[in-house]
């Protein structure tokens, strides 16, 4: 059935079960690469597959022309884990200043509500595909997020470091979203037809660069696994057999490895039917997730407009050199470390060096 938001106010055994899919292809037919990802054939496949008593969501993160896209992280955590917020506030919905797909579709809510995710993606050069490294990056507040922004200013760095040291912080700090399952499919060519018989990529001249010996992974599914850790790391169940790859179109053209040419690939639909199916039991037979404290559905974020002008001026004296006293900043420029200070920000360190 259709994802009724509004039964995330209920407890877990008055509310049908829900199930986030997530297509994490970059491809979209509107935009340059002109055709859709197979990742978001897979994605419907799955949604029917699904028992249909269950509140099926999905979502496809495939670049669309002119709409927003993921923002990288800010790395917020390694200033100090309480300057990380839950959800993440680095960003805001309907930004035009820094647009934000993660705030405009509402996806750390989606996430919230779900009792499972369903990960499906394509390996892009040993690794997930941007998008959704981007996404995961971004859900690094999901672990020990700082749920009580208020506590920081909004962002107020120096505040988050004495946050982070005080006895409160141990009771802010907690998994997020854990008990949640996430299962994950990823698939890739192996080279498609780029491979030559000694299997190093045909075009290359100094074949020595490349030794297919110490490729980086002997199982495929291990491209995926920085997401599958840190899932597991957050408190977020996958499961072993709801981690897995297949191969789709090696020895093939890019042309003639489309979704439309799934079916002609011997086994492909079958295990992928089998993942939805190992997926759809284990998620039944563990049972509904109960929602943790601080929860991203329902979240308003406060307004900060105060907070903001004060950062601006915190930011305004470093820019002329004057950062807080015995802060973090303050010791760097002692030391003459990170040659930071600078009015115009938006300038290269290429064009610095030039001027």
């Amino acid at each position: 059935m259709k994802p009724n938001d509004e039964n995330g106010k209920l407890p877990p055994e008055q509310r049908p079960f829900r199930v986030l899919i997530i297509s994490g292809s970059n491809r979209r037919q509107y935009n340059c690469p002109g055709v859709d990802s197979k990742s978001r054939t897979l994605m419907l496949r799955m949604a029917e597959r699904l028992p249909q008593d269950w509140e099926i969501d999905y979502e496809d993160l495939g670049n669309v022309f002119a709409r927003a896209r993921i923002q990288s992280c800010n790395a917020c955590a390694s200033t100090s884990m309480a300057l990380c917020v839950w959800p993440c506030n680095c960003y805001e919905p309907n930004n035009k200043a820094e647009p934000d797909l993660m705030w405009d579709l509402d996806m750390y809510s989606r996430l919230d509500l779900a009792d499972a995710w369903a990960i499906i993606g394509p390996i892009n050069w040993y690794a997930p595909s941007s998008n959704l490294k981007l996404m995961f990056d971004r859900l690094v507040c999901m672990n020990g997020g700082n749920p009580q922004e208020d506590l920081i200013g909004h962002k107020d760095p120096e505040k988050a470091m004495a946050l982070e040291h005080s006895p409160e912080w141990e009771e802010l700090s907690l998994n997020h979203l854990e008990g949640r399952t996430a299962g994950f499919f990823c698939y890739g060519d192996g080279g498609g037809d780029e491979m030559g018989e000694d299997e190093r990529p045909r075009l290359l001249k100094h074949k020595q660069y490349f030794n297919p010996e110490q490729e980086p992974f002997e199982n495929e599914r291990n491209a995926y696994a920085p997401l599958v850790w840190q899932s597991r790391y957050s408190g977020i169940e996958v499961p072993d057999r709801l981690w897995r790859y297949a191969q789709i179109g090696h020895g093939k053209k890019y042309s003639d490895n489309q979704a439309e040419d799934i079916p002609s690939e011997p086994n492909f639909y079958q295990e992928f039917d089998a993942w939805t199916d190992a997926f759809t039991a284990f998620v039944q037979q563990k049972g509904k997730v109960q929602p943790n404290k601080y929860r991203a559905y329902g979240y308003t974020a406060p307004g900060h407009k105060l907070a903001d002008l004060k950062l601006l001026w915190r930011n305004t004296r470093m820019q002329l050199g004057i950062p807080p006293k015995d802060s973090s900043v303050a010791e760097q420029q002692k030391a003459g470390l990170n040659q930071d200070v600078r009015l115009d920000m938006n300038k290269g360190e290429g064009e610095r060096l030039r001027d």
